[in-house]
């Protein structure tokens, strides 16, 4: 361990004042030393901590501040079936599609190639909203697969995904921003918090210093060595380790998170059902909190219109239950197309009165 310091004075310690310890490194600076940097920043237009970058999702965009900024931990709960690596996966397609900065989505519970191929429904999708005229099911993405390597090879030539004229769509488009993002399938060993800490810090000497959004599907299977006594004790270190990776590299996080069994139970799904520890909630910035519009649209707007119950069906309510930049307590709805893994992007502000655990019977 070393230091280098001198009594500090009325102007502060007349040498740097550093801590070198086996652990890390220490450097208190002065508030004027911090605005020199910042004016060095402005002059040289090194700025890219302070330009949020947009999730693509128009009123979500909108309410947390036009985008997330680098250093900010975004998490998104939500019952199964709700849509989270749906909403997590448009939303790294968006931001490495609009060329502000690469992605990398680091996946628990799907490979690399079962991604690939929900993003090229979603394309095919994305490319004709509000209609979804010459969009493919996710399904059928597979069966075109497929198809296209049983018919080449009969031909005696090499199968080509993009001689298939219902791929080649999505195909060309993802070809535009796939250089930008990055799908890696994460595992029980290897996909740590320290080692993906050092997949950003490779990523920023590879890329030149390029802005880069985390993406971790999901947080509960974040995996440490050697696993802790309990699940809270777990979640805590890698939430932890999630939000100083964002503010000691500069990046975006965003984290999908499991809910618990009282959250699984409960008429609506609110952040403080998030599965594993309190933590969650204090080291967020941003709670993104998805349920069913049908489950939790008060009973008055649908026991007299059945017709109105089914279209409430086909719509999700984001909730934005935690924004420390901006306004929280927001209710948001996206249609969902899950045949076309995605959902409509546009959106709009809830205008239905929703229920609160207390008012579920009103």
């Amino acid at each position: 361990m070393s230091t280098e310091t001198e009594q500090p004075t009325a102007r502060g310690p007349k040498t740097q004042w550093r801590l070198d310890a086996d652990t890390g490194s220490l450097v208190p600076q002065s508030a004027l030393d911090v605005l020199v940097d910042l004016n060095d920043r402005i002059t040289t237009g090194d700025l890219a901590e302070y330009q949020p970058i947009p999730l693509g999702f128009t009123p979500l965009d909108k309410t947390i501040g036009t985008g997330l900024r680098p250093g900010e931990l975004l998490l998104i709960g939500g019952a199964q079936g709700t849509g989270k690596t749906t909403m997590a996966l448009q939303m790294a397609r968006n931001v490495a599609s609009g060329g502000q900065a690469n992605v990398l989505y680091i996946c628990f519970e799907h490979e690399e190639h079962y991604l690939l191929n929900r993003l090229i429904a979603m394309e095919s999708a994305l490319a004709h909203l509000p209609h979804k005229t010459g969009a493919i099911k996710i399904q059928d993405v597979r069966r075109e697969i497929l198809g296209s390597w049983a018919a080449e090879s009969q031909e005696g030539s090499g199968p080509q995904l993009a001689a298939n004229p219902r791929l080649r769509p999505s195909l060309d488009r993802i070809g535009r921003y796939g250089q930008n993002l990055f799908l890696m399938r994460g595992t029980q060993t290897a996909s740590t918090v320290e080692n993906v800490r050092e997949l950003v810090r490779m990523h920023k000497d590879l890329s030149g210093g390029r802005q880069l959004l985390v993406v971790v599907d999901y947080l509960q299977k974040v995996p440490m060595v050697p696993e802790p006594n309990t699940e809270a004790e777990k979640v805590t270190v890698v939430v932890n380790g999630l939000k100083d990776i964002a503010l000691a590299e500069q990046v975006g996080m965003v984290a999908i998170v499991a809910a618990d069994k009282e959250g699984l139970k409960a008429s609506r799904l609110r952040n403080h059902h998030l599965r594993g520890s309190s933590a969650i909630n204090y080291e967020a910035d941003i709670i993104l909190i998805l349920n069913e519009k049908y489950h939790i649209v008060a009973k008055v707007n649908i026991e007299f219109n059945p017709y109105q119950a089914q279209r409430f069906r086909d719509w999700i309510v984001l909730s934005v239950e935690k924004n420390r930049g901006g306004q929280d307590n927001v209710d948001l709805e996206f249609e969902k197309h899950f045949e076309f893994s995605c959902f409509d992007p546009s959106g709009r502000t809830v205008q239905e009165k929703l229920i609160e655990e207390r008012l579920y019977n009103e």
